[in-house]
């Protein structure tokens, strides 16, 4: 069975996790704003210390590729090319939008439905989320888009669908999305569990990216603030 090490940073979320197959061997995560630089690297040592296996007995590492935080995705895809430089390993892609339709599809199949859909959000700022829509069986219904949330959201769907909707950029809709049909998933965040799947799919069929030249999906230009420095313009 693959041993895959999934690392999920494209959200406020820093997440680590180690699988064997479809087996969770061992899990980091923290929610603590700023912290993947500190503790992506610590999170990693400490799966492996936590199993007792050693990092070249890996066959893949995945990273979550985006759209998400800028910063975050760096963090994530720079240490996923760095492990798999250094192990020689391959590396895998893992769209973030499309590992949290997997979580969502989990934390309701007890009500879920044929007729229901799966709309993860990561916060892009204001009323703009990041966003996709998966059908039941988690095909793509909508494309990945940066997605301005207002009353006619998902028109086209609502009417005959039941929508979950979850993640970061999910809370701040809840008073748009009045329609009955919408149901907020509480306690949701991104995580590398959710990335096992699509990871373990993807190891099978031998769709892996190029180390040298992958980069992450970041779907809009990252525009730096403005300095707060005095006497700077």
């Amino acid at each position: 069975m693959a041993l895959i090490l999934n690392i999920e940073t494209a959200t406020p979320v820093c997440s680590i996790a180690l699988f064997k197959g479809e087996e969770l061997l061992a899990l980091r995560e923290t929610d603590v704003k700023n912290a993947h630089s500190q503790s992506v690297a610590v999170f990693i040592d400490e799966v492996f210390k936590e199993t007792g296996i050693q990092p070249d007995a890996l066959d893949a590492v995945a990273v979550s590729s985006g759209p998400g935080s800028y910063t975050g995705l760096r963090i994530g895809v720079s240490t996923a090319k760095g492990i798999c430089y250094a192990l020689n390993k391959p590396l895998i892609s893992v769209g973030t939008l499309e590992a949290m339709a997997y979580g969502m599809a989990e934390a309701c199949k007890e009500n879920r439905i044929e007729n229901c859909l799966f709309a993860p959000m990561i916060d892009a700022r204001r009323m703009e989320v990041y966003t996709s829509l998966f059908a039941y069986d988690l095909s793509v219904k909508e494309e990945v888009s940066a997605l301005v949330v207002d009353e006619k959201a998902f028109h086209g769907y609502i009417d005959d669908h039941i929508i979950f909707y979850a993640g970061d950029g999910a809370k701040k809709c809840r008073e748009v999305l009045s329609h009955p049909n919408f149901n907020f998933l509480e306690n949701f965040h991104a995580s590398a569990v959710f990335m096992a799947a699509v990871a373990l799919n993807k190891f099978k069929n031998g769709n892996f990216e190029n180390t040298a030249y992958f980069e992450p999906f970041y779907l809009k230009d990252f525009i730096a603030g403005k300095p707060s420095v005095k006497g700077l313009h």
